[in-house]
């Protein structure tokens, strides 16, 4: 779970404009920082099925986000999985 510092700093970093908040980009930027700690939790945790099964909800969420992205506006796509350093 991300705190709301947390949140707060990703949404400003990825934001289109100042009251964006749910562009693709910050959806992006948010789900990937919740794979990040779901990740290292399931690390120290590998019996935890539950929180697995969530990591994997979010990684294809994120992959459809993604797709979206690309079709749309190709130019911010390649821009944000750089910045993500996202392998795709």
């Amino acid at each position: 779970m991300l705190s709301k510092r947390q949140k707060t700093t990703t949404i400003k970093g990825f934001s289109r404009h100042d009251t964006d908040t749910g562009s693709a980009e910050v959806q992006i930027a948010l789900l990937s920082k919740q794979i990040k700690e779901l990740a290292e939790h399931l690390k120290k945790h590998p019996k935890d099925h539950h929180s697995r099964r969530g990591l994997l909800m979010m990684v294809g969420k994120r992959r459809k986000f993604l797709q979206y992205l690309k079709r749309e506006n190709e130019k911010h796509y390649e821009k944000l999985v750089k910045k993500l350093e996202l392998e795709v």
